[in-house]
């Protein structure tokens, strides 16, 4: 059992006999005789919905446990990504929408840890930060003061983003998953 005050993103719980996983959660203190209230955005995990919930400071809630396992990522059609279990070879679909951002980062044969609620696989859990290889992009070039000066750059999973005019093909960067923005350049020599 949790209070209201500790909820964060991530957590799984059941309200009103449906099961949902928290997106988002911002505890705003009392004033006075008011307690404090913890505003939450939730994931319904049978239907991929969201909904906001009120809870009270006082409240307490049972988290729910995921169950995790290392699963390759095999393929995506229109409407469902696949992965397999290595060992048992066991396949599952999980709805494209509820991987978001991370869905175009996956690579066939990439390992992740899948969620299971329930014995239901409902979501991956994936860094939010990657390291990608830049495919195309304008050749690189070092000028002096301009600072604020971007390029648009094409990575091999054919994301597009924008990233500094010192980057050039063939180089690994690190991206933030969720906003598919440029970090920095990879650390260490990526060559194939």
């Amino acid at each position: 059992m949790m209070t209201a005050a500790e909820l964060r993103p991530g957590v799984a719980l059941r309200l009103e006999g449906t099961l949902y996983k928290i997106t988002a959660a911002e505890y705003h203190m009392g004033g006075g005789k008011m307690g404090g209230v913890t505003h939450a955005k939730l994931l319904n995990l049978e239907t991929g919905t969201t909904r906001e919930w009120r809870f009270h400071a006082s409240e307490t809630v049972a988290e729910i446990a995921a169950e995790h396992q290392t699963m390759q990522f095999l393929y995506a059609d229109d409407d469902t990504a696949y992965f397999m279990h290595p060992q048992t070879f066991e396949q599952v679909g999980i709805d494209r929408s509820r991987l978001g951002a991370a869905l175009r980062y996956l690579t066939e044969g990439m390992s992740v840890s899948v969620e299971f609620f329930a014995g239901r696989p409902t979501s991956i859990v994936f860094p939010p930060i990657v390291e990608a290889r830049v495919a195309d992009t304008a050749p690189a070039a070092h000028a002096q003061g301009q600072m604020n000066v971007w390029k648009e750059a094409r990575l091999d999973n054919g994301v597009r983003l924008q990233v500094p005019p010192f980057i050039a093909p063939g180089e690994w960067i690190r991206v933030e998953v969720e906003s598919g923005r440029y970090l920095e350049r990879a650390k260490g020599d990526r060559r194939p």
